[in-house]
């Protein structure tokens, strides 16, 4: 049975520093010293190197990959995913690895280390092409940086809520509930209207470059626009991919026409 994906979630709350050197929260007392050090590196976030991301990256999917059902290569899931993608090595020199998470959850995403999951729910409600456009649009935020930016504020809001986080001259290896509170972080990130035109337009591309369906993009979305309109537990599913990829509907339109005017070259 396909379960709804994990994001495992840590305790977490604002904290307003005073003089003293302890104060209280939740009948709990909490070191000032703790939060001014859970302070400072949250600052550190916004000069993380590309290779901090990049370990960051490697660590929070390995622990995703450890706290989800992905599922085997011999499956029906594993058969189909590496028949779509077994001759996409790499993008634009960076490798990538594919997976699929047995849970019915209709998303898609990618991380910086060329990692990209697909949601066995995703999978069940679109065509082979569709699927492929999807990969396509995740793997078009990672060119274009928006999952290195998406990561480094995403470490950041969950630094700033982290009371127990600890400063260091080098981004330490995170924890187990630090892995936790970044993948709920991530779980809420919202790229902008740009980085999602840009990530269509790299899906539309990208479809061309592996002959699938130009109308594909268009197709997916208006498929989600279609299933989230339609109400019940359909609609429920698509709830996070909305949240986290607004305006559907007007994509799909630009999609469409961006399509329909490369049919009629």
């Amino acid at each position: 049975m396909k379960k709804r994906i994990i994001f495992i979630v840590t305790l977490l709350f604002g904290l307003s520093l005073t003089t003293s050197a302890q104060f209280k929260i939740g009948g709990k007392k909490i070191d000032v010293k703790k939060a001014v050090a859970a302070g400072t590196d949250a600052a550190k976030a916004i000069t993380l190197s590309d290779a901090d991301i990049a370990r960051m990256s490697a660590e929070y999917m390995k622990w995703m990959d450890e706290h989800n059902p992905l599922t085997a290569a011999d499956t029906e899931y594993g058969k189909r995913l590496t028949k779509l993608t077994g001759n996409i090595k790499e993008v634009d020199g960076m490798k990538l690895n594919f997976g699929v998470y047995e849970v019915i959850d209709v998303n898609a995403f990618a991380c910086g280390d060329g990692s990209v999951r697909i949601c066995a729910g995703l999978m069940d409600v679109m065509t082979d092409d569709e699927v492929m456009a999807v990969i396509g649009h995740e793997i078009g935020h990672v060119v274009h940086t928006d999952v290195k930016d998406a990561m480094k504020n995403a470490y950041l809001r969950s630094a700033l809520k982290n009371a127990a986080g600890a400063a260091s001259d080098k981004v330490a290896k995170l924890t187990d509930s630090e892995l936790g509170a970044l993948a709920e972080a991530l779980a809420g990130a919202q790229f902008s209207q740009k980085q999602e035109t840009q990530a269509d337009n790299y899906a539309f591309d990208f479809c061309i470059k592996n002959n699938i369906d130009p109308y594909a993009m268009s197709n997916a979305l208006q498929k989600l626009v279609d299933m989230y309109e339609a109400g019940g537990d359909k609609a429920s599913k698509i709830q996070q991919m909305f949240s986290t990829h607004p305006d559907s509907a007007k994509r799909a339109a630009r999609m469409k026409e961006k399509a329909d005017e490369y049919s009629k070259k």
